[in-house]
């Protein structure tokens, strides 16, 4: 049996506003809605990964904050991580953790997204 990635799932209060806060943030583009109002679902492409962001009912609970069980974040991989946490402050993203080295080729950050959503920066270097 081979396993191919598809999507990721999010859920959202507002699924238009998550949407465009992740075009506008990190260049994803909008490939189409789904339902008419409200909405019942926004696809993006955000680097070559299909991710549903689907409107939650009014009664959803929000995600336990972490570390939790479950998927916890999304990584995005950037050339200069410096640059790129620059970027999101200057933008008001919520930065949760500033830039860590985790080992000799890789440094992380993360930032909140939209409903609380863990989203990891992070920069690798040839070893």
């Amino acid at each position: 049996m081979q396993y191919a990635c598809d999507h990721v799932h999010l859920r959202s209060r507002d699924a238009v506003k998550a949407g465009a806060f992740y075009v506008e943030t990190f260049g994803a583009r909008e490939v189409k809605r789904v339902g008419d109002d409200p909405v019942q679902r926004v696809v993006l492409d955000l680097g070559g990964l299909t991710v549903f962001i689907e409107q939650a009912p009014a009664e959803t609970t929000p995600a336990a904050p972490t570390p939790c069980l479950g998927l916890e974040h999304i990584g995005l991989r950037v050339a200069d991580i410096e640059a790129a946490m620059a970027d999101l402050t200057a933008r008001g993203v919520p930065v949760r953790t500033g830039i860590t080295q985790r080992a000799p080729d890789l440094r992380i950050a993360f930032v909140e997204g939209p409903d609380g959503a863990l989203i990891e920066i992070l920069e690798r270097k040839a070893a």
